[in-house]
C-alpha cells in the first residue's frame, strides 16, 4: 500500500498540538529518560514504541473505564485506547525530532459485528514511512516495531470490507479527537467513536 502523507510539509509531522503535546514536562522528561539508553534515533523510536506498548495498558484490556487522549495524560495515567496511545507514541517519537503520523484501520469489532477504527503511527525513517502498533499485545495480538516489513496487531481482511487507510494525518482526526474529548468513560467512548474516515 502506497501510503500518502496529508500534508506534503514533512516539518508539521513534527508538530506540537493538543492531542500531540510533546512540549509537556512529562513527555519531555520520559523522552530525555528513553534516550538515554538508546545509541542512535533508531533504538530511540524502539525503545518508545516499547515503552507505550508495554507500560501504557490498553484500557479495553484492563476494564479501565478512564478515558485519556492528551499523550501527556496518557503517559501520566498510563491507560488509553489505541488512539490514545498512538498520541502518545507520536509526542515522544516528535519529541526527539523523528517525523510521526497518525494512521488509521477500519477493523470488524472483535465479536464480527459492527465495525470500529483503529489508530496507529507511522515513522519516517530510510526516506519511507513505517507503521507501528503500540495498541499493546495479548493472547493472539503480536505487534512489534519493524522498519523491514509491518508487524501490525491486525492485517485488514479485505474480503470482510476491512481496510488500511493510506492517509498520513499530522494531526489527530477530528472526528476522532472529538469523541476522546467528550467522552465521560470508555463505555459511552466505544458506542460513539466512529467507525470509518467516510464523510
Amino acid at each position: 500500500m502506497q501510503l500518502i502523507q496529508q500534508n506534503p510539509d514533512l516539518s508539521a509531522y513534527l508538530a506540537a498540538d493538543e492531542a500531540v503535546d510533546h512540549h509537556h514536562p512529562l513527555v519531555r522528561e520520559t523522552a530525555a529518560r528513553l534516550a538515554k539508553g538508546a545509541a542512535d534515533s533508531y533504538a530511540y523510536a524502539r525503545a518508545a514504541y516499547e515503552f507505550v506498548r508495554d507500560t501504557v495498558v490498553h484500557s479495553a484490556d484492563s476494564g479501565d473505564l478512564r478515558v485519556t487522549w492528551r499523550a501527556s495524560d496518557v503517559l501520566e495515567q498510563h491507560t488509553g485506547i489505541c488512539h490514545a496511545k498512538a498520541h502518545a507514541l507520536a509526542a515522544l517519537l516528535r519529541a526527539e525530532d523523528i517525523p510521526t503520523a497518525l494512521c488509521y484501520q477500519r477493523l470488524t469489532h472483535d465479536a464480527g459485528t459492527g465495525w470500529c477504527l483503529h489508530g496507529l503511527v507511522a515513522v519516517r525513517f530510510r526516506g519511507a514511512w513505517h507503521r507501528q502498533d503500540p495498541r499493546g499485545n495479548k493472547p493472539g495480538v503480536d505487534a512489534q516495531f519493524s522498519l523491514d516489513g509491518e508487524r501490525l496487531a491486525w492485517v485488514p481482511d479485505v474480503e470482510s470490507n476491512e481496510m488500511d487507510y493510506p492517509v498520513l494525518f499530522d494531526a489527530p482526526h477530528p472526528a476522532v479527537l472529538d469523541v476522546l474529548r467528550r467522552s465521560p468513560d470508555r463505555p459511552y467512548l466505544w458506542e460513539h467513536l466512529p467507525d470509518s474516515l467516510d464523510p
